[in-house]
């Protein structure tokens, strides 16, 4: 039972690490650019 938890806190305990990792290095922000189109409106 002793070595089942063990292995369990080690699991927690990389997976913080690989988490605040992926935080500090992964770069999910999207690529912004500018968009403009005409617009045709239907006036008198």
């Amino acid at each position: 039972m002793k070595l089942v938890f063990k292995g369990i806190v080690i699991l927690v305990v990389l997976g913080l690490i690989g988490l605040t990792g992926f935080a500090y290095l992964g770069d999910l922000s999207p690529e912004q650019k500018s968009v403009s189109q005409p617009v045709v409106l239907d006036g008198q």
